[in-house]
């Protein structure tokens, strides 16, 4: 016999009756702004009591799940691997909500004996008493176990529970300093400083725990790129946080280029969003790595990208290439930007599969004429980029591929792999070489050239002389 069943039948119908009432009645337009904070407190409160009756049975689910023998358990009953994927299943919800109702489950509900059947304590009874009261939900329960439970074993269980009632205390509204309920962000602050307090070890423990978790996975390439997951340790995130602050340009604002004087260089807007540039920053420190030298070699030699295009299909710009190391296609447009920066290898092979021409170091230039053209353009040559010279790639304003010789004169400064540092491959951006200097100029509309993130200007820096000695 279903206990509950009349019971949430009765409420689901009761629920489902306020809601189309609400909105045939256009209740919440028609509420005063104190009606309605006090309707969405209300309908909260709701929502918490109806979470409190989904923890309870998934922890129940849970407990049913967790034979050794797994023909015993409710999950193979019912079909499915585990509790979370039984539960996606029954609810609608996706994996991390499912994960989160069964850490909640843990950290509130009263286990059962297994040699008695007796219903014991909950890990933290006042925890569990303000969730059936409907004071916290999910949030609220995790906000406040989660740290403690961190801390275990090097403190006791006893504290733990101490330091959660007064934790709690705070969600009620009935903290020493008599604020109002707080919400989950506050409970959390509360929990980790409660937990800081009684951890005695410090941190140490915890950056062990960070020493073994860390890891860095490349996903599996797709159309949309390569997904990357896994967790830093502090202070590498720290160094990756310092570096991306080190890259990023500030915003800049776009004027409109008919109202500008033809002598005075428009302002640009750079309209990268902020996790394009941190990719694109990630991406210039990574070749200011692979150039170094102090990387460890591959059969002798440094790190070498190498990137085979049919040699058709890179005269035509059509076509894919192939990037060592990536299943997923690239594109020519790619395959070109890549090739023309760096000490990068190049394999060009026609349709049958001969290799027709390699690229050689010697294309390169060298750390002479690197030197002269970053006195010379000062950094990237795209306006509003803000990428210095020591982060920057050296490209050909003339194609190597086309003949273009590795000569200051034929040389410029661009910053990473970026969207608006391809532009110059699609005929955006083109770079002149006049006596030895550098100019950005643009060959599209204005709208276009925004879109390229930048406009044209002189990267020419005053005060230093152009480079006329042949540059070689």
């Amino acid at each position: 016999m279903d206990l509950l069943a009349q019971h949430l039948d009765d409420l689901r119908s009761q629920v489902a009756r306020v809601l189309r009432e609400a909105g045939a009645e256009r209740v919440f337009e028609r509420a005063t702004e104190d009606e309605l904070a006090r309707q969405i407190a209300a309908i909260a409160e709701v929502g918490r009591l109806v979470e409190a009756l989904l923890i309870d049975a998934a922890g129940e689910v849970m407990r049913r799940s967790g034979s050794p023998v797994r023909d015993e358990r409710m999950t193979s009953h019912l079909g499915c691997r585990d509790v979370t994927e039984l539960l996606q299943t029954l609810t609608r919800i996706e994996p991390r909500s499912a994960a989160r109702l069964q850490r909640a489950a843990a950290a509130v509900r009263a286990a059962v004996s297994p040699m008695t059947g007796e219903v014991l304590d909950a890990p933290f009874p006042s925890v569990r008493a303000a969730m059936v009261d409907g004071v916290i939900g999910v949030d609220g329960i995790l906000a406040i176990t989660g740290p403690l439970q961190q801390t275990a074993p090097r403190v006791s269980a006893a504290a733990r529970r101490d330091a959660a009632d007064i934790v709690v205390a705070e969600a009620r509204g009935e903290g020493p300093d008599a604020a109002p309920p707080a919400c989950a962000e506050l409970l959390r602050i509360h929990a980790q400083t409660w937990a800081l307090a009684l951890d005695q070890d410090g941190a140490e423990p915890r950056e062990r725990v960070a020493e073994r978790k860390r890891s860095l996975v490349l996903g599996v390439a797709t159309a949309d790129g390569v997904p990357v997951r896994g967790n830093l340790l502090p202070e590498v995130a720290a160094q990756l946080q310092t570096i991306f602050d080190a890259h990023l340009s500030p915003a800049v604002a776009f004027d409109d280029p008919f109202a500008a004087d033809d002598d005075d260089p428009l302002v640009v807007r750079d309209e990268r969003t902020r996790p394009q540039k941190q990719h694109d920053a990630l991406a210039a420190a990574l070749g200011v790595a692979a150039s170094s030298g102090l990387l460890p070699t591959l059969g002798g030699y440094a790190p070498t990208l190498v990137v085979s295009v049919d040699a058709d299909d890179l005269v035509s710009g059509t076509g894919f290439a192939h990037a060592q190391g990536c299943d997923q296609p690239v594109s020519t447009l790619v395959a070109r930007h890549v090739a023309c920066a760096g000490i990068i290898q190049r394999v060009v092979s026609r349709r049958e599969g001969r290799i027709v021409a390699i690229g050689t170091e010697e294309r390169v230039f060298n750390r002479h004429q690197r030197r002269a053209i970053a006195l010379r353009d000062g950094g990237c040559v795209i306006p509003g980029c803000g990428v210095p010279a020591g982060w920057c790639e050296i490209h050909h304003v003339t194609e190597h591929a086309r003949g273009g010789p590795t000569h200051t004169d034929n040389g410029v400064l661009l910053g990473p792999r970026g969207e608006g540092h391809r532009a110059p491959r699609r005929g955006v951006w083109g770079s002149r070489g006049d006596a030895g200097t550098t100019t950005a100029s643009s060959t599209a509309s204005a709208g276009s050239c925004a879109r390229a993130a930048g406009c044209p200007r002189s990267k020419h820096r005053p005060g230093t002389a152009p480079i006329t000695d042949g540059g070689r």
